[in-house]
Parts: C-alpha cells; structure tokens; sequence
C-alpha cells in the first residue's frame, strides 16, 4: 500500500556525481532536499576510470570548487596519485589529473551528504514521477511516496540500462547494480524526447598477477598540486601508475572475433563516446596500428585491483582473457571484472533551458549523463547549477546561469542545450572560444565572489579570496613601477641565458622574458624578495596567477575586447518575439532548427548549427539592430 513518507522543496534522483552537487548547492542554500539512491554503499562511484580531472576537466573541477561545491575537496582527500597535464604548453591548458582511492571517495561523499544540513538520504528506486499542481509526486519500488516542488533527474546510466558483454546481454547498471527500468516512462508520459547512449569500461584485473618487470612507471607531480582552493594541507602522492602496450597477437585475437563484439554485431543501438572507444574500435579505426597504449591505475590503496585503462571491450569475458595474456606482462594474469558495455535512455538537452530547467515542464531539472554527456567532471558542473536554480525556482530569485566568456561549466551548458548531442559529450579546451580568459588557476578570481552572492561560500572564503586578489595586484604593480638598471642585473640575465640589457627597464619587462620567473628575479632583486615575503598565504598559488597575469597580458586583453564585443549579441533577446516559421528571408534549415531550439538571445541563435551568419543577419534587421 502507497504511504505519504516525506515533502521536500528539492528532491534529487540519483546520488552519483551530478546528484551529490545538486543536493549539496540546493541543502546549502536553504531547501529541504532529499537525494534518493539505489545503493546507498556507491554514493559517488566511479564506475569508469578511478580519477578525477584530466585535460578541461581540471577546469570544471576548479569551478565547481571556486562555487563551493564538494567535487575537488573530496578529490584532495581521497588522492592517490596527481598530475598536471600539458605543463608544456601554456596555462591556459594546464589540466590537473588525480587517481583516486574509489572506496575512499564514495565514503567521503556520503559522510558529507549525511552531515549536510537540510538534507536527507534515501536509499530507493524512484520508478515513477507525476505532476501536480505544485510540484510533484515521486513513488519508490517500495510504495513510498515523496512530495517535492522541484525535482532534479540525475540518474546517470542507470536509465534502462543493458549491459552487453559478447553474446550476452542483460538489465543492469554499472558495477553490477540493477538498472532504473520504470522511470523512463513518466518522463515519455510527460512529452520528453529520448535517445539512447552506449557507454562502456575495462576489466579491472590483479595487481599480484601482472609481471611490473619493464613497465614505464609513471609517478606523479612533487610537489602535488591540489584541486580545492580550500586545501592548505601539502597531500602525497601515495601510489603510481604504469604503461604497457598491445601488441599484434592481441591485436589477432581481437580481429578473430570482431564478430562476438555487440558494437559489431548489431546488438547495441546507443552511440558510444568518440573520445573514448573501445579496443575493438581502435583497432577497426586503425588498422595500421600494431600497439596501442595501456596504462594501469591503482583503484585504491588497499586493493589490488588495477584499472586497464585504454582496453575498454565488451568482447566474450574469454576472449578479453585470451587477448591480454598476448601481451608479456600480463602471460599470467587474473581478471576481477571483465570489461562490458552499457546501453542507457538519455534526453536531448534542447529541451532544456540554461538553467538545466525543462522548457515544457516547470520545476524539472536535468543534469549529468541523463543530458547525453560523458564524464564525472562534466555531471557534476550541471549538477551545482540545477541545484542553485531549483533553489531559486522554489525561493525566488533571478535565474542563475554562466556564460561562455565566464566558465567552461557555461560553455558546457550552452552547447548542450544549443547545439544538441550525437555523441557522449565530453568536454575539451578546444570548446571554450575564450580559453585564456577560463584559465585554472583563476577560477575562483571568476566564480567564488558569484557564488558568495548566492550563499554557497562563505564569508572566510570570499575575504580569503579579497586578501588573494589584493596580493596579486601588488605584486603585478610593483613590477611595473620598479626600475632595474643594466649593472644591476646583466649578470643574472647571463646566467640565464637571456639577453643582456642595453639601458634600464621596468622589473616587468623582464619577466616577460620566457627564461625570467618572478621567483628567479627575488632570488637576485631584495626589493623584490621583500615584497614577495608579504604574501603570508596561499605564496605558490598567488605567485602563479601574478606571473600569468603579466606574460599573458596582450592575450588576455585581446580576447577580452573579443568577448566584450560579442557580448552584444548576448544582450539582444529574442525569446517568444518571432513565429520563425513565418520569416521566409531565413532559410528552411534556419527556421526548423530557430523553432526547436528558440534561442534566448542573438548570440546563441548564431550557434546553433545550420543558422548561418545571413539568417543572424536577418534576424539583427528584425530587431531592429
């Protein structure tokens, strides 16, 4: 018999990563909330790859912490191993990467989600979700009933999931979890389009069993460089990784039985990740290749499973076994779980506003893998703006959105909900038009005084960021107006192998020299030393962003004045003025495509593929602009 158990202003489908975020921004800021699980044991679980970060996803990291969300400082708690990425290039691509203790992580999420005021865990299946005339109504497997004013689905790929492993396939969800098989369904009730998305991950095999005798290791980056702005403690690397290669036998094997693969049979409908495929479909995409690179990643510190990273397959388990023992290090191996591939319901994010807000249903949110994206880092962005909107859905407020010139989360939210998903979207730097304004290391700079206006930081941490702010502009302005004269400082430019001085310069022109830091220059300059010497908190941090700040000057200043002008096309709204059907100057594919999406603004109008430059054009006339 069905039972009122519970109301709530916020209730959270799905514990995972985008739910965690949306529980915690909607609870922090003053909601009842409620966050519904199907097992309470894998709140936050990394059904994929055990890490955090990596290339752009560092940046999403940083902004959900810069916003006060829970993402970086879980991940600096639970860190096995830490990496910068692309330090050989500039900073505008410095991705932060950490291998993390998977175990560790969940425990650590749950515990804060269990000591989070205002909020409340349920372990449950949501199985069907109906409307009322303020709000909705939500019911469990188990005939429990929860009342909510909004809801936010977060349900990752547990959505009728499939998995397929060869010739065999059944409902299920990650990590040998049962799939959400009946919730699909209110959603089709409700008039919500839906696609399928196929997903899929390696076996995780034996650490005592793989012969370590000439793998590369791969250690990580001393001293670590940690996620959250909040982390003041220096964190270990604990573990480290290795690398091993495929070769021509397993590559054999493989095409033996290209045939036992679901992705070739026929059997899996969804469309996998691009950036991410499966052994079989590296081997397909390249035939000439004889090796392809295997990196194995601790999944925690008090395991001995290894995560295969790059042989994700859903091949027969014996033929994932005969395929890896080709390879020399692994002639002895033991497999814990053979790889496999899930198949899963998602729902086209144009239909959704920036808020992450459906368009055709009030108060009902999407976030994570449900919107056809592909990666923790990715949810968990859409998750803290869902859960700070449907606080203000049911609170009031002004809608709380980010735009692309102000986050990577922004430029993610904007292609979803504008341009739409073919594939599993995963986010790169290449995104981000504006990627030297979306830097990491200034992503508090960008984000943390917002989210103190919202109420998710505190007031410590916006006075941290003031003292922050305020050491980085005196150190950019005393390099400007300090003098250097030639005797002074030819010897050191020598020593560092850059050219001398003819006459006096400010300090400033000399750091913008590539072999001159700010710290080789205090080494040899007192005054400067005794200005760095001020900054008591946070050194290494500030020190960084000050330097940045002053090599990459004319770029940062050009594509602001870029941005700055587009921003133009922002301020035009267009939303509910045109019945775009009846413009006959804007071509068929403008108009079927202005009709679907019915873009807020000019500026998103202009990227939705297929409008082109002419139909912007017609619709500036229009305006009256």
């Amino acid at each position: 018999m069905k039972f009122l158990a519970g109301e709530y202003d916020v209730a959270v489908i799905g514990a995972g990563h985008a739910g965690i975020e949306a529980a915690l921004a909607a609870a922090r800021l003053g909601c009842s909330t409620v966050i519904f699980t199907i097992n309470l044991d894998w709140v936050g679980n990394m059904p994929c790859n055990p890490c955090i970060g990596g290339t752009a996803k560092g940046h999403l990291v940083r902004e959900i912490d810069a916003m006060g969300g829970e993402m970086g400082r879980a991940a600096d708690a639970t860190m096995l191993q830490s990496r910068m990425l692309n330090r050989g290039k500039g900073p505008a691509v410095h991705s932060l990467r950490a291998q993390i203790d998977r175990r560790e992580y969940s425990t650590t999420m749950k515990h804060t989600l269990e000591t989070t005021e205002h909020l409340h865990i349920k372990q449950g299946e949501i199985v069907s979700l109906t409307r009322e005339p303020d709000g909705f109504l939500l019911t469990t497997r188990l005939e429990a009933q929860y009342r909510a004013r909004a809801v936010i689905l977060a349900t990752g790929t547990f959505l009728k999931g499939k998995i397929f492993v060869g010739d065999v396939s059944y409902d299920g969800g990650p990590d040998g979890m049962f799939a959400a098989t009946s919730l699909t369904q209110s959603l089709l009730d409700m008039g919500v389009a839906l696609r399928r998305f196929k997903t899929g991950t390696p076996a995780r095999v034996l650490r005592s069993t793989v012969d370590f005798t000439g793998l590369e290791e791969q250690p990580g980056d001393e001293p670590v460089t940690p996620f959250s702005f909040e982390t003041t403690d220096q964190l270990q690397n604990r573990c480290d990784c290795h690398i091993t290669w495929t070769n021509e036998k397993t590559k054999q094997v493989i095409l033996d039985n290209l045939h036992r693969s679901p992705l070739y049979g026929g059997k899996i409908e969804g469309v996998g990740p691009r950036y991410c495929p499966s052994i079989e479909t590296k081997i397909v995409t390249f035939p000439d290749k004889e090796q392809h690179q295997l990196f194995l990643e601790p999944e925690g510190e008090t395991t001995q499973e290894l995560y295969l990273n790059g042989f994700s397959s859903s091949l027969p388990m014996n033929i994932q076994i005969e395929a890896l023992k080709k390879v020399p290090a692994f002639k002895d191996l033991v497999i814990y779980r053979p790889g496999y591939a899930i198949e899963y319901d998602y729902f086209d994010p144009t239909q959704l506003k920036h808020t992450l807000e459906s368009k055709r249903i009030k108060n009902l949110f999407f976030a994570g893998q449900v919107n056809g994206t592909t990666g923790y880092e990715e949810a968990a962005g859409q998750g803290i703006i869902a859960g700070i909107n449907a606080h203000i859905n049911c609170h009031g407020g002004e809608p709380f959105t980010l735009a692309r010139d102000e986050a990577y989360i922004g430029v993610l939210i904007d292609d979803l909900v504008t341009k739409g998903v073919d594939e599993p979207y995963r986010m790169f730097t290449s995104r981000a038009e504006y990627r030297i304004l979306l830097r990491m290391d200034d992503a508090d700079m960008r984000l943390t005084e917002k989210a103190w206006k919202l109420g998710l930081v505190k007031e410590d941490r916006y006075e941290l960021l003031k003292r922050k702010r305020e050491a980085i502009s005196n150190i950019v302005e005393f390099t400007r107006n300090y003098s250097m004269k030639p005797a002074l400082i030819n010897p050191v430019l020598e020593q560092l192998g850059t050219t001398p001085l003819r006459q006096g310069c400010k300090l400033i022109d000399l750091i913008n020299r590539p072999q001159v830091t700010l710290e080789n220059m205090a080494e040899h300059v007192d005054a400067f030393r005794r200005e760095l010497n001020k900054v008591t908190e946070r050194k290494e941090e500030i020190i960084e962003a000050a330097e940045i700040l002053i090599k990459y000057e004319g770029y940062i200043g050009r594509e602001r004045i870029i941005a700055d002008k587009l921003a133009r096309l922002e301020s035009i709204k267009i939303k509910g003025k045109f019945n775009y059907n009846s413009i006959q100057s804007l071509s068929t594919e403008a108009r079927q495509k202005l009709v679907k999406i019915d873009p807020e603004t000019i500026a998103q109008a202009s990227r939705i593929p297929g409008v082109s430059p002419s139909d912007i054009n017609v619709l500036l006339v229009l305006s009256g602009r």
